[in-house]
């Protein structure tokens, strides 16, 4: 698909991210973040890159947007009155849960409020067996007093969640059919549309919560969609979802749920693809913004996808960038706790009053301050009217230096230690609690303040390299411009896996793929676009975690299958350290992605700077209490060839790169600063 104009905004914590893609390269800037209305973000980014560019909105063929709505919503607990419609005796299995307990030793642990409350959780008489063969049928005289309560009632969106709905659907239509006509005048999302899969709890959890944001994101996007037009964009809006791809704005409003990680993903697709260009495919993504940072793995040039992921205290199975999150950002608050321990986060400055050193009005210590007072940022290079250094040590000394005892550069280093030790630990859990080893992989560092600790992590790490890209700060914006357009299908069906016929789960893949194709179809992606990708999740009988494996093209026969089932062995020996071939293996879920391929926009490297880079100023800066003339080099004026040596800072229009002593870095040839630590 020729592009004249490609767009990706990406809205975060404190920034909106904007990348425009043209035939002369890409252009990158930031706005100031519209909490309150994020959409007013999005627009201000469009009108400011139209300006700075000089593009005319109409020639705009590509719009992708990377949006928080349904994350903070989820997160704050402001989603719409919604309903619930469930079998009969199965009313509070969305509140019960799991028996897992993150804080076992904890007397006063709470568990997260449910999505529904139980006065708004209804029973239906009616039951399926695990094939989806009727035992009970709808009682339809029931069915129609809840859906009269429910009409009754100001709930603004419904879910219907049936057992074992996956195997049969008959039950959650029709009952979506008799809410419909008993008058129900709102959103209805149906478990075997939403999550057509196993396990009850969560399969009937997802499909609240996609119930829950449906009116929220409906709204959000109708004014965007409207302020994207009134712009004189005639592009669709894109919408990144947490699969790594992006969907129509319309998919998007019957799927919310599966935009819970739509910022994280396209910040770890857009790094998969600066890392293979480079030629790197196994790599650990650390995006650091203003509010949180977010850590994944890429292997094989993919981001590793799962359904086990976790959003705030809700476990959320639909198919996910496998991101893990934790609350430190260049925003983070710095805080003596009342044991009297130095802590960063999760509690954030954010965009609005931001750092101190922004000169906004802050006065809570931040990450991003004790940067500053060690000499290695200058917020005058990226805001104006930006605080003076006294109210920054104030503000350092009386939160922090003197209830610890500390000097203000103590202080300030020891913030940056807490901060990394938490990030630390994070890309632990996504590498070696997942089976990798670091050192076998290199670290794509991105985020207004990723660059800024990744050398030192990788060090602690034994990661051999960190890779800067030139669009860092605003990575998650470009990769909405690289991602495929991506829609997955689950729909699980138990069984032993010698119980299989060839020939009836080939027929499933072609039903899956014949949907996909009129999905993108409808798109304008032509049949030479179109790929489609075939899964299976197995499993051990008597194991109640599963493997996804990859299924071959064509018509199946039993050798393909039995060389599914050593793909899983495989995958269990690599995952887990052993496998059981003798053992028997079940089915549980089948599986296609239907993939719309984009061309990416070619990454050129503009032909200036220069190969030997004199510093544009030098500057103390502080590394492990030793105060240090250290260069400060534009990264602009680094052509690719350049090195230089720690301790330098690079510093660039969107993010910051920092080189430690006895570390060095070297710009490659398609711009990355490349740090060997």
């Amino acid at each position: 698909m020729n592009s004249d104009i490609r767009i990706g905004v990406d809205v975060g914590g404190t920034f909106t991210d904007v990348v425009v893609a043209t035939e002369s390269g890409l252009a990158m800037l930031k706005v100031p973040s519209t909490p309150a209305a994020p959409d007013r973000g999005v627009l201000d980014g469009l009108d400011t890159a139209s300006d700075a560019v000089g593009f005319d909105p109409a020639d705009v063929d590509f719009f992708g947007h990377g949006t928080t709505v349904a994350t903070n919503a989820l997160l704050e607990r402001a989603w719409a009155e919604t309903a619930l419609v469930t079998t009969e005796g199965f009313r509070d299995a969305v509140e019960i849960g799991r028996q897992t307990r993150p804080s076992l030793y904890d007397l006063d642990a709470e568990k997260p409020a449910p999505i529904v409350e139980r006065h708004r959780r209804h029973e239906v008489p009616e039951r399926l067996d695990r094939r989806g063969d009727v035992v009970e049928p709808l009682d339809e005289d029931a069915a129609r007093d809840v859906a009269r309560a429910i009409a009754e009632s100001d709930a603004e969106s419904v879910a219907i969640a049936f057992l074992f709905a996956f195997e049969n659907d008959d039950h959650e239509r029709r009952m979506r059919e008799l809410l419909v006509e008993e008058g129900v005048d709102c959103e209805i999302s149906l478990s075997s549309e939403v999550l057509p899969e196993i396990r009850e709890y969560e399969r009937t959890l997802a499909t609240t919560i996609n119930a829950a944001l449906k009116p929220v994101m409906n709204q959000y996007l109708g004014r965007l969609e409207s302020g994207v037009a009134d712009a004189g964009v005639p592009a669709p809006v894109k919408v990144m979802q947490s699969n790594g791809g992006v969907a129509s704005a319309s998919a998007t409003r019957e799927r919310p749920v599966n935009t819970l990680l739509s910022g994280p993903a396209a910040g770890v697709r857009g790094a998969a693809h600066v890392a293979g260009v480079a030629g790197l495919d196994d790599v650990l993504t650390m995006d650091m913004g203003g509010t949180s940072c977010d850590v994944s793995l890429v292997r094989d040039g993919d981001p590793v996808v799962t359904t086990e992921g976790q959003v705030g205290d809700y476990p959320v199975t639909v198919p996910m960038v496998d991101v893990h999150t934790i609350g430190a950002g260049g925003g983070s608050i710095a805080w003596v706790d009342e044991g009297g321990s130095l802590r960063v986060g999760p509690k954030s400055a954010g965009a609005d009053p931001g750092p101190i050193c922004y000169g906004r009005g802050g006065t809570a210590p931040t990450v991003t301050d004790a940067h500053y007072l060690l000499g290695r940022i200058d917020p005058d290079d990226f805001f104006d009217g930006s605080a003076d250094e006294a109210t920054v040590r104030e503000a350092m000394a009386d939160r922090v230096a003197d209830p610890l005892g500390l000097s203000v550069t103590e202080a300030a280093q020891g913030v940056l230690d807490v901060a990394n030790a938490n990030m630390e630990r994070a890309l632990r859990v996504v590498s070696v609690e997942r089976g990798h080893d670091p050192r076998d992989f290199s670290l794509v560092a991105y985020g207004g303040a990723g660059p800024l600790h990744a050398a030192e992590l990788a060090a602690e790490l034994d990661v051999p390299r960190v890779v800067v890209p030139r669009s860092a700060g605003v990575l998650s914006a470009h990769g909405l411009l690289i991602s495929d357009a991506v829609y997955e299908e689950g729909v699980s069906a138990v069984r032993p896996w010698v119980d299989v016929d060839p020939a009836d789960l080939t027929e499933r893949f072609e039903a899956m793929a014949a949907s996909g194709r009129e999905r993108l179809d409808s798109e304008g992606y032509p049949a030479e676009r179109r790929r489609f990708e075939r899964a299976v999740d197995l499993r051990y009988r008597g194991q109640s975690f599963d493997l996804r494996v990859s299924v071959p093209d064509g018509r199946l026969d039993d050798e393909a299958l039995a060389a599914v089932a050593d793909r899983f062995h495989d995958r269990h020996e690599r995952r887990y350290g052993h496998a059981s071939p003798d053992e028997p293996l079940e089915l549980v879920t089948v599986r296609l992605r239907s993939r719309g391929v984009v061309d990416p926009p070619a990454s050129t490297v503009a032909d200036e700077g220069t190969t030997d880079p004199a510093p544009t100023t030098t500057r103390t800066a502080t590394f492990d209490g030793e105060a240090i003339d250290t260069p400060v080099y534009d990264r602009e004026t680094l052509a690719p060839g350049a090195g230089v040596d720690g301790p330098a800072v690079v510093a660039g229009g969107e993010s910051t790169a920092v080189v430690p002593p006895e570390a060095s870095a070297h710009v490659d040839d398609w711009g990355n600063v490349v740090i060997e630590p």
